[in-house]
């Protein structure tokens, strides 16, 4: 599902990651752990191709079988829009749309017929206990709640992977738990793989493998 090799990144003389490479089998979920400043973030960002790697011959990067390094900026944008889901720790939503709104944007983005991304957008939202919630703009809505919007709209596109940016860092324990029991519901049910950056000590034992990342490289789980 994601294989990546030899992953270099640089900001100016800082080299952020050294030679990463990873293998992650469909419908796994995947925690990446490790301190702050590890490289964590900057490892998921390039996954999703919001980032590139730095430009080396013997880099390499397929996700869902597709070589993604060296594509254009259009054909990586279209990728990204129909295989990759993102959740972040901070949820993201645009504030003067409603719920259901919120998660058809990206079905919009992807020109994708508005009766048929609506009745989606409400399938998930129903599904993720949300069907009284969706004419809500966010700022009517718990955190918890807005959370499960961004994961609906992760989902929209019926991508592949969801990949999760410290999705329950701004939520107390018990949403945060409900949060984390939900990945492997839709794991269960929709097949993505997941992989999650985390903080989160209960959330990364839970998962199937966990990739401890120090200094820029990954040291065990890989």
């Amino acid at each position: 599902m994601i294989v990546a090799k030899n992953i270099h990144k640089h900001y100016g003389s800082l080299h952020v990651l050294k030679g990463v490479s990873v293998h992650i089998k469909e419908s796994e979920i995947v925690s990446v752990v490790g301190k702050s400043g590890a490289g964590k973030t900057t490892f998921l960002q390039i996954l999703g191709t919001l980032d590139s790697s730095h430009e080396d011959r013997k880099a390499e990067l397929f996700i869902n079988k597709k070589k993604v390094i060296g594509l254009s900026d259009k054909e990586m944008s279209r990728f990204r829009n129909e295989n990759i889901g993102f959740i972040f720790q901070f949820h993201q939503l645009l504030p003067e749309f409603s719920a259901l709104e919120n998660v058809c944007i990206p079905g919009f983005i992807a020109k994708r017929k508005r009766s048929e991304v609506e009745k989606r957008a409400k399938e998930l939202l129903s599904f993720l206990n949300l069907s009284h919630r969706i004419n809500h703009k966010p700022a009517e809505l718990s955190g918890g709640e807005q959370q499960r919007v961004a994961v609906a709209r992760a989902l929209i596109n019926n991508p592949a992977i969801i990949l999760a940016d410290e999705p329950s860092g701004n939520l107390d324990s018990h949403h945060a738990d409900e949060l984390h029991q939900l990945f492997f519901k839709l794991r269960d049910e929709f097949g993505q793989t997941f992989v999650i950056v985390t903080h989160n000590k209960e959330l990364a034992e839970m998962t199937d493998r966990k990739l401890v990342m120090q200094d820029g490289e990954i040291i065990s789980g890989n």
